[in-house]
């Protein structure tokens, strides 16, 4: 019989509780520092890793090591058009190795609607909404010409707006523990 790679509710607690531990420490070093250090990442990976192996066994290594896989190759392009940070990247697999695939994908994907509400707030606090959509066009077009965008889109921009996605990462682990905890989430 073929088991799927899959962490049950039951078994997702104690790495649950890992994951939340590192989406808070993220949240403060981001807001603090606006980095996500490797003491953090690397050790949430292995713990990540080392608690679904205890825990499920080698379903739970495997379940652990795709999620974290998931999570780096899911925003491995983000990194490499420097519009994320490598801290923000590698806080992705140590999440994944907490949360499992299935968790971490929608983890991922309900971040970019949080850091998409911090970026408006952000742009409507400073004041940048023209600039904000002179940037999208400029990004939109780039797409569309299959060239890099320039530097005005670049993290490497000290003039550009920037949302801390570790932030916006941390926080949507939170909501989905909240959301578990009401019986809202799987």
């Amino acid at each position: 019989m073929l088991r799927r790679c899959v962490i049950s509710p039951v078994m997702i607690t104690p790495s649950l509780a890992f994951g939340l531990f590192i989406a808070c420490v993220a949240i403060y070093t981001d807001l603090r520092s606006r980095k996500i250090p490797n003491w953090l990442t690397l050790p949430g990976l292995f713990a990540g890793l080392a608690v679904n192996l205890s825990v499920a066994g080698w379903h739970g290594l495997k379940a652990s090591l795709l999620g974290a896989g998931l999570g780096l190759v899911a925003l491995l392009p983000f990194v490499l058009l420097k519009s994320l940070g490598g801290g923000d990247w590698k806080l992705a697999g140590a999440l994944g190795a907490c949360l499992g695939p299935a968790v971490v994908w929608n983890v991922l994907l309900a971040s970019v609607f949080v850091a998409g509400i911090m970026a408006l707030g952000l742009i409507i606090w400073k004041g940048r909404l023209r600039q904000s959509l002179m940037n999208i066009a400029h990004i939109l077009r780039s797409l569309l010409t299959g060239h890099m965008p320039g530097p005005q889109v670049s993290l490497e921009n000290p003039e550009a707006l920037k949302v801390p996605y570790g932030v916006a990462l941390g926080l949507t682990v939170i909501l989905y523990w909240i959301g578990r905890m009401r019986g809202l989430s799987a």
